[in-house]
């Protein structure tokens, strides 16, 4: 008897295994998997331009970023953000607040990859320049990591080969984006 209850346990946790890696394979993400708020942290370096080989045309120095925002995610494939920014120690575009003066969309594709677009819509980082990301969904929806994959700004220094930066010119990033899922009380 003791035989066959084990015999029946094993087969049971070997179909629920194999039921959980084919849902996994079929996809357990979708843009409704981010809903809410999100609290983001980011890091990284500001290199130089990009011309459209996609060839780096780098600064004499590497401007450092330091970040933080919070993202209110619709479920649906739109978002809200404000962030507070640090370049070289000083206030990103002169800010002395959060710029609460951006939005925009994101996909998350059933294996829990998928894009983040942002774009700033007026405040002391001038309108027009966006942010895309490379974005990993994990921890049950709770967790983003992102890398910037493209960062578009409206100006910019000109770089030691005397590169310069027309209206809206692609910048040389190396910067990456951790984002958790606000619990209030230990509610999701």
């Amino acid at each position: 008897m003791i035989m066959k209850s084990l015999s029946v346990l094993s087969t049971t946790a070997v179909a629920l295994l194999a039921l959980s890696s084919s849902a996994q394979a079929g996809g357990l993400c979708s843009d409704a998997t981010l809903k809410g708020p999100y609290g983001f942290s980011g890091h990284g370096q500001i290199l130089g331009l990009l011309d459209p080989g996609n060839v780096l045309h780098k600064f004499a120095a590497p401007s450092i970023l330091d970040d933080v925002a919070l993202v209110a995610f619709d479920g649906a494939g739109h978002f809200s953000r404000t962030d507070f920014g640090i370049i070289n120690g000083v206030p990103k575009g002169g800010q002395t607040t959060f710029n609460p003066n951006q939005s925009g969309t994101y996909t998350v594709n059933s294996d829990c990859t998928g894009t983040m677009n942002i774009v700033y819509s007026a405040g002391p980082v001038p309108a027009g320049v966006e942010t895309d990301l490379q974005i990993v969904v994990a921890d049950d929806g709770t967790l983003i990591e992102s890398i910037v994959s493209r960062a578009i700004t409206t100006s910019s220094a000109p770089t030691v080969d005397g590169t310069t930066c027309p209206p809206y010119c692609e910048q040389g990033v190396q910067e990456s984006f951790e984002g958790k899922k606000v619990l209030m009380y230990g509610f999701r």
